[in-house]
């Protein structure tokens, strides 16, 4: 048994239960994040997750949202963390507070502030002495917080998170990385039990079985995996033999999965995102849920139950009816064990005595089921039907002491799910559903009084019970009368009935609800709008760094979120025009022109791109990339560059490209050995003019792999200063070396190699190729671009407050505009309108469609999203919510006479045609 350090309230955690204050629960988990809402809503959500019968909830605290930049901090107004803690509290609901200092969570970064990733000598996610003293600095801020809010200390959490998902990152020391962020917690007075958890299953390697530090499972499987309670189960039994429960802190949002972990032992249900919400501002994530490459929308929702403006989707219904089911059985079930099950149902053994069998069904049909108890086959008299997509528990063997009803007897089976016992003054409501027929046995050890009612009788005699009814709209009700006091109360209803049972009076009558109706239709609001262009190569930002001749990444340069602008001079070629221009790792959004020429809108994802000039654009030297940081990846894969968690935003330079030489012909080939050294084939001097001459990976072999080196001699220009290699197709695994200098692992997401540090102009360079060439390996082409690289560069940013005073000075020369709008490639605008409804508090979501268009959405000083329209092959992969729509909150909405301001910033990101916004529909948020 793990108990908390504190003696007012202990947490006990054991492999059977986990106990609050001496009482044991099954913790049911809603992720709500105050960081996504507005402060306005917050104590609504947390009453909604309450009403639909939650306990608890977690909450993520990015680092990254409390310290903008280095040393600076906020925890007041829409961040203050303590008022968020205390209002859980207020609602009743028990908290798993997530500091991080990493957390995923599809934010900007993963809430690691992004100045960590330009210090020398810091390694994040690391038992790195030079991180950990930044990580101390964010711990010192919020443990403070969280401790005032543990459960006994005024507040109601419970257990706090370490890390987050340490298993999915190449961490060197997750013992000693985990036992210091431990220490830090201990420290500042933490003393519920403290967890890490494991995204992909590795218990050691999220924590490090570091001691005193409870290893928990996120599970997201296919909901209809046949074979995933063999999977916890595995977890149960390896968690149990440290002394601990199996704690499932994430996991997908189906309360059909629940049940099935409910089923395999789980003592916490913790699904991820059961309340939505919204990346306001520039928080932003980008990660892999793309081709690699995916945007994070600002609308944050997983189809959970809750919508992120606050809707109750009919999946609440469902979690409703499992907290019934949790509230049924209460501690037996919070103490229930599973019991081994060879064929059948997944069994749990209840603490109080008795059994829940889960039926459940992966398959979408329906099919005929029966359950195997001893030598009996259950049901006996009706059909027992395993509804496709559901996990019914079915009680067998429990005693009727179990809720405290004062005779000696069992409920021996149901094949309807007990849901709801209500005690009244004489009398004991046991309330079933099903969508078939309901088989209800009871035993009594002395005789007992039937009234059959609306069901049908089957048995009656020597203290057995046996009736039955079939689910329809109307509710069956059957008496048993076990004393002169007392009386047992069996209520028959469909499954409907039971999601949306409301209450149970204190008459016995039950109240139902029904699905809330969703408003889809838009108002016609009456919004007048007015443009004001803005000049597309002229920085919205006020100050101007100067780089001198190279460009660098936007953290170097303290620019951490928003918008850049680079500027550049290209001098004229000296024989011919620039043939494009190639951008160097370049992230996250580039819109480059030429002087006023736009020639397109790019996403590289930190590769580098090529650009072509269209023949008709007119040379001029100067040039600009407008770059906006769509946001810091959340997850680290090295697919991409802008993907590694630590990656940088922005560019390192451009060139103008003069010559593009193709170099697929006339290779010089020699066949390796496995295991030869490659740099003894890579080294300048070495002789090849005795080796074959083919096209590159062009030499048929009947080894697999086969182990091919190919080497070639080129020339290079006079007037470049700027090499780079372009290698695109199926090389399989294949590395490249320049003058004997290793340039890395050819990668088809990231075809450019820089070869610029080890050339010289008007030189020859050596080029090798090592190929392992596989089946179906085809190889691919090779060409080389030569440019010379833009010099005297400038820099400037802009955040939300930046863009703000811009468009409040544009607004002068804004001019009336009907919409649709047309704007041309590369236009850039303000666009403006008052939004006088307020939809009676609630606020409203904007829905935009329109063609090749980005927006940047704002309320009232607010940056509510980001938006970009469907279009041509630019536009990246957008994941994570809504890509079409944003939501306006009510409680930013200000009084009328102070008026309410729509602010977006478009930009027309297509350089073959013009760009659409077509009229913006309002649609109201409704109460419920």
């Amino acid at each position: 048994m793990q108990p908390s350090k504190n003696n007012k309230a202990v947490i006990h955690l054991s492999p059977e239960a986990l106990r609050i204050n001496g009482n044991s629960q099954i913790i049911l988990c809603a992720s709500l994040f105050y960081f996504r809402l507005p402060q306005g809503v917050w104590k609504e959500r947390l009453l909604k997750v309450k009403s639909v019968g939650y306990n608890a909830i977690d909450v993520y605290f990015p680092w990254n949202h409390h310290e903008t930049q280095e040393g600076v901090w906020d925890f007041s107004g829409e961040k203050d963390a303590a008022q968020f803690l205390k209002e859980a509290s207020d609602a009743g609901l028990w908290v798993i507070a997530r500091p991080g200092p990493y957390i995923c969570s599809e934010w900007d970064g993963g809430a690691l502030p992004a100045y960590l990733f330009v210090k020398d000598d810091l390694h994040i996610r690391e038992n790195d002495p030079h991180y950990l003293q930044h990580v101390a600095r964010w711990y010192g801020q919020i443990l403070p917080i969280i401790r005032n809010y543990e459960n006994g200390q005024g507040g109601t959490v419970i257990a706090v998170q370490l890390e987050n998902e340490l298993d999915f990152y190449p961490c060197a020391d997750p013992k000693g990385y985990i036992s210091a962020l431990r220490d830090m917690a201990v420290q500042h007075g933490i003393s519920v039990p403290l967890l890490a958890c494991a995204g992909q299953g590795g218990l050691q390697e999220a924590s490090g079985f570091s001691e005193d530090v409870v290893p928990t499972c996120n599970f997201y499987p296919n909901d209809r995996d046949p074979f995933f309670e063999e999977k916890v189960l595995w977890y149960r039994e390896k968690l149990a033999r440290y002394g601990y429960p199996l704690l499932v802190t994430e996991t997908n949002r189906s309360h059909f999965l629940l049940r099935r972990l409910l089923s395999a032992g789980a003592k916490m249900l913790g699904p991820y995102l059961q309340a939505s919400g919204t990346n306001f501002g520039f928080t932003n994530a980008a990660n892999n849920w793309g081709n690699p490459l995916s945007f994070l929308t600002s609308d944050y929702d997983f189809n959970g139950m809750l919508t992120p403006e606050g809707h109750l989707r009919e999946e609440a219904y469902e979690g409703k009816l499992l907290a019934r089911l949790i509230q049924t059985f209460g501690r037996s079930l919070a103490e229930a064990t599973p019991v081994e099950s060879l064929t059948g149902p997944h069994r749990l053994a209840l603490k109080q005595g008795g059994e829940l069998l889960f039926l459940t069904n992966v398959s979408d049909t329906n099919e005929d089921a029966y359950i195997q108890c001893s030598d009996e086959r259950i049901p006996r008299y009706t059909a027992l039907i395993a509804a496709g997509g559901h996990c019914p528990a079915l009680p067998v063997q429990i005693p009727l002491q179990t809720w405290d009803i004062p005779a000696s007897g069992t409920l021996a089976y149901a094949t309807a799910e007990l849901f709801a016992v209500k005690q009244l003054a004489n009398r004991t409501l046991l309330v079933f559903h099903t969508d078939g027929e309901g088989e209800l046995c009871f035993t009594f050890d002395t005789e007992v009084r039937l009234e059959g009612g609306d069901m049908q009788v089957h048995e009656e005699a020597a203290g057995q019970v046996i009736v039955s009814y079939r689910s329809s709209e109307k509710e069956a009700r059957a008496r048993i009368h076990v004393s002169e006091h007392h009386v047992i109360e069996i209520i028959g209803l469909n499954r409907t009935h039971a999601l949306l049972l409301e209450n149970i009076d204190e008459i016995g009558n039950l109240q139902t609800g029904a699905y809330p109706e969703r408003i889809t239709e838009s108002a016609d609001l009456p919004i007048t709008w007015a443009q004001s262009l803005v000049n597309p190569v002229v920085s919205l930002g006020s100050e101007e760094i100067a780089l001198g001749d190279s460009a660098d990444f936007l953290e170097k340069n303290g620019i951490y979120r928003g918008f850049a602008w680079y500027t550049a001079q290209l001098k004229r070629p000296k024989e011919s025009n620039y043939l494009g221009y190639m951008l160097q790792q370049a992230s996250d959004v580039i819109s480059l022109y030429s002087g006023d020429s736009f020639l397109g809108t790019l996403t590289p994802g930190g590769t580098s791109d090529y650009v072509p000039i269209p023949t008709e654009t007119p040379f001029r030297e100067s040039l600009t990339a407008r770059v906006e940081i769509w946001g810091h990846t959340n997850f680290h894969d090295t697919n991409l560059p802008a993907l590694h968690l630590n990656s940088l935003k922005g560019l390192k330079g451009i060139a103008g490209i003069i010559s593009v030489q193709d170099l697929n012909q006339n290779w010089r080939y020699q066949r390796m050995s496995p295991g030869e050294d490659k740099e003894d084939y890579a080294a300048a001097d070495v002789n090849h003019q005795h080796w074959p001459i083919v096209s590159i990976g062009g030499w048929l072999s009947t080894e697999q792999p086969a182990h091919q080196c190919y080497r070639k001699q080129v020339r290079l220009t006079e007037e470049a200063d700027t090499w780079m290699l372009h290698t695109v197709g199926n090389f399989t695994h294949a590395y490249a070396y320049v003058n004997g200098q290793a340039l890395g692992q050819l990668n088809p997401l990231n075809p450019y190699m820089d070869l610029t540090p080890y050339v010289k102009a008007g030189e020859t360079a050596t080029i090798t190729l090592f190929l392992d060439k596989t089946y179906g390996s085809l190889g691919g082409q090779v060409s080389l671009y030569e440019g010379v690289a833009a010099k005297e560069w400038t820099l400037s940013a802009c955040q939300e407050a930046g863009l703000l005073r811009h468009a409040d000075k544009s607004k002068l020369a804004a001019h009336a505009v009907e919409v649709p709008l047309l704007l041309k490639p590369g236009t850039v605008s303000w666009l403006y309108g008052e939004l006088k409804d307020d939809n009676q508090g609630l606020g409203w979501r904007i829905c935009a469609k329109g063609k090749d268009l980005k927006l940047t959405i704002f309320f009232n000083g607010h940056l509510i999203g980001r938006l970009w329209t469907q279009g041509g092959a630019n536009r990246p992969v957008f994941r994570g919510g809504s890509d079409d729509s944003v939501y306006v909150p009510g409680p930013w909405f200000r009084n009328e006479d102070e008026g309410n301001e729509i602010v977006i910033l478009l930009e027309a990101v297509s350089a073959v045609g013009d760009a659409l916004l077509e009229p913006l529909r309002f649609v109201p948020v409704t109460a419920n």
